[in-house]
């Protein structure tokens, strides 16, 4: 939400600052908007393969939607599965918990296997490789925002001299000049707007949002090893506390 919030206060400040110098169809230039925009797009395309462009949407609104702050919560929520198995002396008596874990898959993937009866190496063997593989799907649809954020005001300074160079070239026509000078600033504002409010920002919020996934996957697989082993859930906690951060530890048990 804060990402959303952010981008309209953002476009909201730019597009009220020119509304207020007046003359706001000024900014408007068709030639200049396909020149950043879809050649931003065009050299992506260059530079990847389609499917990773086509990934790029679902990835990032994938981590960008879920709200993996609360990692302290989470852990309490493993403590709390531990407890219950050690409790009952049995894993199977976690099946029932599984309706209430279908708002985390991972986890639920992962309290699933331990019902299955797999051993807890291969549990947090797999699931650690689950996790690296969406880390590294994540991070290949961020360094594609990336490359866009690099791309679109070097596309911007291309429609800059494009448009220098027809304005040199008609200096003996002044109704030419306007035109080509707004070119020329048009799409330098057009690819620094593409840039420093969309591209890069999200690029920096999913990352971000990547590497709290990573880490929480990392405690799901740490904590259904944990119960699989059957271990007492204090020493589960002093595991958690030891990966998790300074300010997210847990003391659950104290």
């Amino acid at each position: 939400m804060s990402t959303v919030i952010g981008m309209v206060i953002a476009f909201t400040l730019i597009i009220g600052a020119i509304a207020m110098g007046g003359a706001p169809l000024a900014y408007w230039n068709i030639q200049g908007i396909l020149i950043v925009v879809l050649g931003t797009f065009a050299v992506t395309a260059i530079s990847y393969r389609p499917t990773d462009i086509l990934s790029v949407p679902p990835n990032i609104w994938q981590v960008l939607r879920h709200d993996n702050g609360n990692l302290s919560g989470e852990a309490v929520r493993l403590l709390k599965l531990a407890s219950e198995a050690r409790q009952h002396q049995d894993l199977l008596a976690l099946e029932k918990t599984l309706p209430r874990l279908k708002d985390t898959p991972f986890l639920s993937t992962a309290i699933s296997m331990v019902i299955d009866g797999n051993s807890a190496e291969d549990i947090e063997q797999n699931l650690r490789r689950d996790a690296s593989t969406i880390a590294g799907r994540h991070g290949m649809a961020i360094d594609i925002l990336r490359r866009m954020g690099d791309i679109a005001p070097a596309m911007g300074l291309i429609g800059t001299l494009i448009g220098l160079v027809q304005m040199l070239g008609n200096l003996d026509d002044p109704a030419l000049i306007g035109p080509s000078m707004a070119v020329a600033l048009l799409t330098t504002f057009y690819g620094a707007v593409l840039a420093q409010l969309v591209f890069i920002p999200l690029a920096a919020k999913a990352e971000l949002c990547a590497g709290e996934e990573n880490l929480l996957n990392n405690l799901y697989a740490m904590g259904a090893a944990s119960i699989r082993r059957q271990e007492n859930p204090r020493r589960l906690e002093m595991l958690l506390n030891t990966v998790l951060p300074p300010a997210a530890r847990v003391k659950h048990f104290t």
